[in-house]
């Protein structure tokens, strides 16, 4: 019993750090390549800035949000596991 419980928390943490680290590491590139696409276009076209500055915030905003979205879902599995109240509840069912 006490090693479903040690392998379900060890494997959502492990999840959890995978969902973390790399939902960071996308938006970090993500970021990236959108900043240099919007610093070439105002050099190419310093008219369009007012627009394409707009547009560069609103895309932030949602890269952001996906982040935070995932990061939440990682907080959830880590501090409210689903999982692991679920196999709790199977495993008091079987017969001893």
């Amino acid at each position: 019993m006490e090693q479903l419980i040690a392998l379900i928390q060890a494997n959502t943490a492990i999840a959890a750090g995978l969902m973390i680290g790399l939902g960071a590491l996308g938006a970090c590139i993500g970021m990236g390549v959108m900043g240099s696409k919007y610093l070439e276009s105002m050099a190419r076209q310093p008219e369009l800035s007012p627009m394409l500055t707009g547009r560069m915030f609103l895309l932030v905003g949602l890269i952001d949000a996906d982040f935070f979205i995932s990061l939440a879902i990682a907080m959830f599995f880590a501090f409210a596991n689903p999982l692991l109240t679920t196999a709790l509840t199977h495993a008091a069912a079987l017969p001893h």
